[in-house]
Protein backbone atom coordinates (compact mmCIF):
# COMPACT_ATOMS: atom_id res chain seq x y z
CA UNK A 1 0.00 0.00 0.00
CA UNK A 2 2.57 2.23 0.57
CA UNK A 3 4.63 1.69 -2.51
CA UNK A 4 1.31 2.72 -4.26
CA UNK A 5 0.93 5.46 -2.29
CA UNK A 6 4.19 6.85 -3.10
CA UNK A 7 4.13 6.07 -7.06
CA UNK A 8 0.96 8.17 -6.96
CA UNK A 9 2.51 11.19 -5.36
CA UNK A 10 5.45 10.81 -6.86
CA UNK A 11 4.21 10.67 -10.45
CA UNK A 12 1.61 13.85 -8.90
CA UNK A 13 4.85 15.61 -7.94
CA UNK A 14 6.02 15.02 -11.36
CA UNK A 15 3.05 16.29 -13.10
CA UNK A 16 3.18 19.28 -11.31
CA UNK A 17 7.15 19.73 -12.09
CA UNK A 18 5.95 19.28 -15.73
CA UNK A 19 3.19 21.68 -16.11
CA UNK A 20 5.74 24.51 -14.61
CA UNK A 21 8.14 23.86 -17.20
CA UNK A 22 5.61 24.01 -19.83
CA UNK A 23 4.38 27.32 -19.11
CA UNK A 24 8.18 28.80 -19.32
CA UNK A 25 8.08 27.28 -23.14
CA UNK A 26 9.54 30.08 -24.93
CA UNK A 27 12.24 31.17 -22.81
CA UNK A 28 12.96 27.55 -22.91
CA UNK A 29 13.15 27.37 -26.34
CA UNK A 30 14.58 30.78 -26.77
CA UNK A 31 17.22 29.84 -24.78
CA UNK A 32 18.23 26.28 -26.42
CA UNK A 33 18.37 28.06 -30.05
CA UNK A 34 21.04 30.85 -28.54
CA UNK A 35 22.83 27.98 -27.07
CA UNK A 36 23.07 25.93 -30.33
CA UNK A 37 23.82 29.06 -32.38
CA UNK A 38 26.58 29.89 -30.17
CA UNK A 39 28.06 26.36 -29.56
CA UNK A 40 27.97 26.06 -33.23
CA UNK A 41 30.00 28.95 -33.69
CA UNK A 42 32.81 27.17 -31.82
CA UNK A 43 32.33 29.11 -28.65
CA UNK A 44 32.85 26.89 -25.17
CA UNK A 45 30.23 25.41 -23.69
CA UNK A 46 30.17 28.29 -20.54
CA UNK A 47 29.70 31.31 -22.94
CA UNK A 48 27.03 29.34 -24.81
CA UNK A 49 24.77 28.55 -21.41
CA UNK A 50 25.57 32.38 -20.23
CA UNK A 51 24.21 33.23 -24.26
CA UNK A 52 21.27 30.63 -23.43
CA UNK A 53 20.57 32.66 -20.52
CA UNK A 54 20.61 35.77 -22.11
CA UNK A 55 18.02 34.69 -24.61
CA UNK A 56 15.81 33.29 -22.59
CA UNK A 57 15.52 36.86 -20.45
CA UNK A 58 15.25 38.28 -23.62
CA UNK A 59 12.72 36.40 -24.62
CA UNK A 60 10.76 37.37 -21.26
CA UNK A 61 11.78 41.42 -21.52
CA UNK A 62 10.76 41.77 -24.64
CA UNK A 63 7.29 40.41 -23.74
CA UNK A 64 7.24 42.39 -20.64
CA UNK A 65 8.07 45.58 -22.87
CA UNK A 66 5.57 45.17 -25.50
CA UNK A 67 3.19 45.10 -22.36
CA UNK A 68 3.82 48.00 -21.00
CA UNK A 69 4.55 49.76 -24.42
CA UNK A 70 1.29 48.58 -25.92
CA UNK A 71 -2.35 50.16 -24.39
CA UNK A 72 -4.66 48.70 -26.59
CA UNK A 73 -5.88 45.60 -25.59
CA UNK A 74 -5.82 43.23 -28.52
CA UNK A 75 -1.56 43.88 -28.67
CA UNK A 76 -1.42 43.23 -25.58
CA UNK A 77 -3.12 39.87 -25.75
CA UNK A 78 -1.32 39.22 -29.06
CA UNK A 79 1.99 39.45 -27.11
CA UNK A 80 0.43 37.49 -24.41
CA UNK A 81 -0.35 34.64 -26.82
CA UNK A 82 2.97 34.68 -28.39
CA UNK A 83 4.46 33.60 -25.01
CA UNK A 84 1.98 31.07 -24.41
CA UNK A 85 1.27 29.28 -27.37
CA UNK A 86 4.62 27.38 -27.37
CA UNK A 87 3.37 26.78 -23.70
CA UNK A 88 -0.21 25.38 -25.76
CA UNK A 89 1.95 23.19 -27.45
CA UNK A 90 4.00 21.93 -24.42
CA UNK A 91 1.10 21.21 -22.54
CA UNK A 92 -1.03 19.09 -25.38
CA UNK A 93 2.62 17.32 -25.91
CA UNK A 94 2.68 16.52 -21.83
CA UNK A 95 -1.19 15.53 -21.66
CA UNK A 96 -0.39 13.18 -24.77
CA UNK A 97 2.54 11.15 -23.86
CA UNK A 98 0.70 10.66 -20.41
CA UNK A 99 -2.46 9.21 -21.82
CA UNK A 100 -2.05 7.96 -25.28
CA UNK A 101 -1.48 4.35 -23.80
CA UNK A 102 -4.94 4.91 -21.62
CA UNK A 103 -7.86 6.29 -23.82
CA UNK A 104 -8.32 4.08 -26.89
CA UNK A 105 -10.71 6.53 -28.65
CA UNK A 106 -8.48 9.04 -30.43
CA UNK A 107 -11.41 11.81 -30.18
CA UNK A 108 -11.51 11.69 -26.69
CA UNK A 109 -7.72 12.10 -26.64
CA UNK A 110 -7.38 15.08 -28.65
CA UNK A 111 -10.02 16.84 -26.38
CA UNK A 112 -8.22 15.86 -23.42
CA UNK A 113 -4.65 17.20 -24.78
CA UNK A 114 -6.29 19.90 -26.37
CA UNK A 115 -8.35 21.07 -22.98
CA UNK A 116 -4.83 20.09 -21.03
CA UNK A 117 -2.98 22.90 -24.06
CA UNK A 118 -5.83 24.92 -23.19
CA UNK A 119 -5.10 25.24 -19.57
CA UNK A 120 -1.29 25.88 -19.92
CA UNK A 121 -1.47 28.77 -22.03
CA UNK A 122 -3.90 30.08 -19.96
CA UNK A 123 -1.83 29.48 -16.92
CA UNK A 124 0.89 30.38 -19.05
CA UNK A 125 -0.34 33.94 -19.83
CA UNK A 126 -1.58 34.41 -16.36
CA UNK A 127 1.94 34.30 -14.99
CA UNK A 128 3.38 35.88 -17.38
CA UNK A 129 0.89 39.06 -17.14
CA UNK A 130 1.63 38.93 -13.44
CA UNK A 131 4.84 39.07 -13.57
CA UNK A 132 5.15 41.82 -15.97
CA UNK A 133 2.79 43.76 -13.36
CA UNK A 134 5.18 42.75 -10.72
CA UNK A 135 8.19 44.35 -12.56
CA UNK A 136 6.30 47.44 -14.50
CA UNK A 137 4.63 48.56 -10.69
CA UNK A 138 8.30 49.52 -9.35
Amino acid sequence: MTLILLAISLSVALCVLAFNFAIYALPVMAGIVAFQHVHAAGIGFGLSALAALAGAAVSVGLVIAVLDFARHPFLRLAALSMFAAPAAVAGYALAHGLAKHALDSAIALNLLCGTCGLIVAVAAMINLSALGEDVLSR
